[in-house]
């Protein structure tokens, strides 16, 4: 028999709920598409071009993105504190340090999956776009086009990363709500932390579902990009 769970909805209502959705995906989103717009001009760079020392900047890349989190949040709060060399910018403990620190922790995983997408595409045929006469920038949009399921899959290998982070959003986010319930810096992850301090799981239960439905459509979404490869490939 089913017990029906009565949930104890704290000031704010749903409003609050709805909120703290806003902000994990304001920052989440924000953070990965910067990272990305990062990330795949050095992908592209290495995974194209040969130099001394690659394999120790692709060890370095792939190293990347073991960063614990919470060293990566006390860096960027170091960082953006009034004592830190970037504290004239007022950012500690706002959304913007958020997606700075998961611009951080978002970024090797995008670069990884990515860098490992382009080099996955064969030399044959950048060889057939050189001798048709395309020049590197058409070379580059070829093997794009190419590694295009892998460089979708490394973004949202990147979202999957962001959204599910707390240890670094909770050190330079400091886990604000406004006095009216509405979220500034708490997002998902931390107030799952939050409510199950408070001994108020139901919320915590919700919230958790949230985000267990976000990652879950998020990694269906990589698994159907991906056998969408597989079978273009093989036609």
């Amino acid at each position: 028999m089913l017990v029906p769970i009565q949930v104890q909805l704290p000031d704010g209502g749903w409003a609050y709920i709805a909120s703290i959705v806003l902000v994990s995906l304001e920052v989440s989103l924000t953070a990965v598409g910067l990272s990305t717009l990062f990330s795949l001009p050095i992908a592209l760079l290495v995974g194209f071009t040969d130099f001394p020392g690659k394999g120790v900047v692709t060890a370095v890349i792939n190293t990347g993105m073991g960063f614990p989190s919470v060293v990566v949040g006390l860096v960027v709060l170091m960082l953006l504190s009034n004592s830190g060399p970037l504290g004239a910018l007022d950012l500690a403990f706002t959304p913007q340090a958020m997606i700075a620190s998961q611009f951080v922790l978002a970024t090797p995983v995008i670069m990884s999956v990515s860098l490992s997408a382009v080099e996955g595409v064969e030399q044959s045929v950048r060889d057939a776009a050189f001798s048709m006469g395309g020049t590197d920038v058409d070379v580059g949009l070829v093997v794009i086009k190419e590694a295009r399921y892998g460089i979708v899959t490394a973004i949202l290998a990147g979202f999957g990363r962001a959204i599910s982070e707390v240890g670094s959003i909770l050190i330079v986010g400091g886990n604000i709500v406004f006095s009216d319930g509405e979220s500034y810096t708490r997002t998902l992850t931390t107030a799952i932390t939050v409510e199950a301090r408070q001994g108020r799981y139901e919320i915590g239960l919700v919230l958790g579902a949230i985000l267990l439905v976000l990652v879950l459509g998020v990694n269906g979404l990589g698994s159907w990009i991906r056998s969408k490869g597989r079978g273009d490939r093989s036609t």
